[in-house]
C-alpha cells in the first residue's frame, strides 16, 4: 500500500481494497455502514489539517522531541504527538478553504514558553517546501500575586477574567494584586515603591492608554508621592470600563454570528 498521504486518501475514496480491509474491524467498534471515509475518519471538517500533522510527524523523530520538550519514556503518547498538531497551523495549506493551495509565509505572535514548538516547526518547514515561520515574542501577563506565581484558570483569584463584575475586579485587585510598596505609609513616603514588581503598575503598562500619564504615575509611585492604594484605584478605574464594554459587546453576539465566525471560509482580505 502506498504511504503517500494523497494516495492513501485517493485509494480510500476509490475503494481499491482499502475500505474492505478495515470494514470488519471497524464494525466491531460500532460502525455499521459499509466502508470508512478516510477524510471523515481523520477529521470531520479539516482533513488537510490532519494530513499536514502527519507530514510533520514524519519529519521529527522521537529523540528530537525528547531533546526539545524533555519528554521521557513515561510520558503518554498524546504529549509526544501534540507538537505536530501545534505546528500544522503554521502552514497555509492546512486551511485550503481560506488560502487555497498557496504556500504563504507565516508570522506567529506567541509567548516565550511556546518558542520550542515553533523552533521545531522552523526545522521542518523547508523539508515540506515552506518558508520558515517567523515569531514575535509577546510579554508575559503577570498573575495578580506577582511574577513568581502562575496565572491559572483554576484559581479565580490569580487574574482578572473578562466575565468578572466590577465588584469582583475591585476586590481582586485590592486583596490580591502584589504590591511594590513599603510596609507603612511613612516608609513608602520615604522610600517609594518598586514599579518593577508592583502588579498594579505592570497591568497599567498593558491597559493605560496615555503614556505620558503612565510615566507620571511611575514617577509618583517610585518617589512615594503615590500610595499603593491609590495606584490600585487607578488600575480598578482603568480595567472596569474595559471589561464592562467587552461584556456588553459580547452579549450582542448571536449564535448565527458565532457560527459564521467559526466556519472555515475564504476571507475578504485574502492575498491573491
Amino acid at each position: 500500500m502506498a504511504t503517500d498521504i494523497e494516495n492513501v486518501a485517493h485509494l480510500t475514496l476509490e475503494g481499491n481494497g482499502v475500505e474492505e480491509d478495515i470494514v470488519d474491524p471497524w464494525n466491531v467498534v460500532g460502525k455499521s455502514d459499509g466502508g470508512v471515509d478516510y477524510d471523515k475518519l481523520i477529521s470531520m471538517k479539516a482533513p488537510e489539517f490532519y494530513q499536514n500533522v502527519v507530514r510533520i510527524q514524519k519529519c521529527v523523530t522521537f529523540n528530537q522531541v525528547k531533546g526539545i520538550f524533555g519528554f521521557t519514556d513515561s510520558d503518554v503518547i498524546g504529549k509526544i504527538a501534540f507538537p505536530a498538531i501545534q505546528a500544522a497551523p503554521c502552514f497555509s495549506t492546512t486551511f485550503p478553504c481560506t488560502f487555497g493551495n498557496r504556500k504563504l509565509p507565516c508570522l506567529i505572535p506567541c509567548a516565550i514558553d511556546q518558542d520550542p514548538y515553533f523552533r521545531m516547526t522552523r526545522d521542518v518547514a523547508p523539508k515540506l517546501g515552506f518558508v520558515k515561520p517567523s515569531l514575535l515574542h509577546s510579554t508575559f501577563f503577570p498573575a495578580l500575586q506577582g511574577a513568581k506565581s502562575k496565572m491559572s484558570a483554576s484559581d479565580s483569584n490569580s487574574t482578572i477574567f473578562l466575565t468578572d463584575t466590577p465588584k469582583q475586579i475591585k476586590n481582586k485587585i485590592n486583596k490580591y494584586a502584589f504590591s511594590g510598596g513599603q510596609a507603612s505609609v511613612e516608609e513608602h513616603r520615604k522610600l517609594g515603591g518598586n514599579c518593577e514588581v508592583d502588579v498594579s503598575y505592570q497591568y497599567l503598562t498593558f491597559f493605560f492608554e496615555d503614556d505620558d500619564k503612565l510615566q507620571q504615575i511611575k514617577k509618583d509611585y517610585t518617589s512615594g508621592a503615590l500610595l499603593t492604594g491609590e495606584l490600585k484605584k487607578i488600575l480598578i478605574d482603568t480595567l472596569s470600563p474595559i471589561v464592562q464594554r467587552h461584556q456588553e459587546r459580547r452579549a450582542k453576539i448571536t449564535d448565527a454570528e458565532l457560527k459564521l465566525f467559526m466556519t472555515p471560509r475564504k476571507l475578504s482580505n485574502n492575498v491573491d
